[in-house]
């Protein structure tokens, strides 16, 4: 095997698709290959992405692709790094930067919903776009007496944050559309039957005073802010603690 035969077989999937076509006439590229996938993905789910549909969907040979891809983990890296475009985190002051962060983070989750569905060894996998927001992030909070790995904490609990309540809302969602249910109340009225009994056993004292004492806002926006805010106050204190 030739060193230029090994170089190829060992670059990672970015390497390869920074370099230059094979021929002026290829009609295949990763950014055609991730626009198309995610397209399919937002229409019909991430199931609906396979290697089979993506081709005849491209109008290629079923092996085309692969010329780019290794296989289906690759495909959905270049799906990710695709979307993670759409994020446009601004320079200013760490709190104005990292709520952004969350925020766009929470919108371009509602966007593409396959993001939740996604394995988590690929959720995990950096991208050229996802790490440059995450970098813009990180460099909101330099210079402010965090070390890289405190820095990196409070980048990973913000993101951390955000994931978890989109995952929620989504779930929310998708009972909404298996019950067929019109709205928050009336999931409300099927589960209160259940909910009432547990109540009334009088094991969840604390439960029961947040059902009865906190209004019980149902809308998303308002949790989101809200835990964000909680989750900004602590990265605060602990920038506090690190300048005193």
């Amino acid at each position: 095997m030739t060193d230029k035969a090994t170089e190829t077989e060992t670059a990672t999937l970015w390497e390869r698709l920074e370099r230059p076509a094979p021929t002026a006439r290829q009609r295949l590229s990763g950014p055609r290959i991730a626009a198309k996938a995610v397209a399919i993905a937002d229409a019909k789910g991430l199931e609906a992405v396979t290697m089979r549909t993506l081709a005849s969907e491209l109008d290629v040979a079923p092996m085309a692709a692969y010329r780019f891809v290794d296989g289906k983990d690759d495909l959905l890296a270049l799906m990710v790094n695709e979307v993670h475009a759409e994020l446009a985190v601004p320079e200013g002051p760490w709190r104005e930067v990292l709520r952004e962060y969350a925020v766009q983070t929470r919108d371009l989750m509602h966007r593409h919903r396959w993001l939740v569905e996604l394995p988590q060894h690929v959720t995990m996998t950096p991208t050229p776009n996802r790490l440059r927001a995450i970098d813009r992030a990180l460099a909101s909070l330099d210079g402010l007496g965090l070390d890289v790995e405190a820095m990196m904490t409070a980048v990973r609990t913000v993101s951390a944050f955000v994931h978890g309540t989109v995952g929620d809302e989504v779930a929310l969602s998708q009972l909404l559309e298996v019950t067929m249910a019109q709205g928050r109340q009336e999931i409300r009225e099927a589960l209160g039957p259940q909910l009432r009994w547990m109540l009334s056993t009088g094991r969840f004292p604390v439960y029961e005073r947040y059902i009865y004492e906190s209004g019980c806002s149902e809308e998303p926006q308002v949790h989101f802010d809200a835990g964000l805010e909680l989750v900004l106050d602590g990265i605060a204190a602990r920038i506090d603690r690190a300048g005193a």
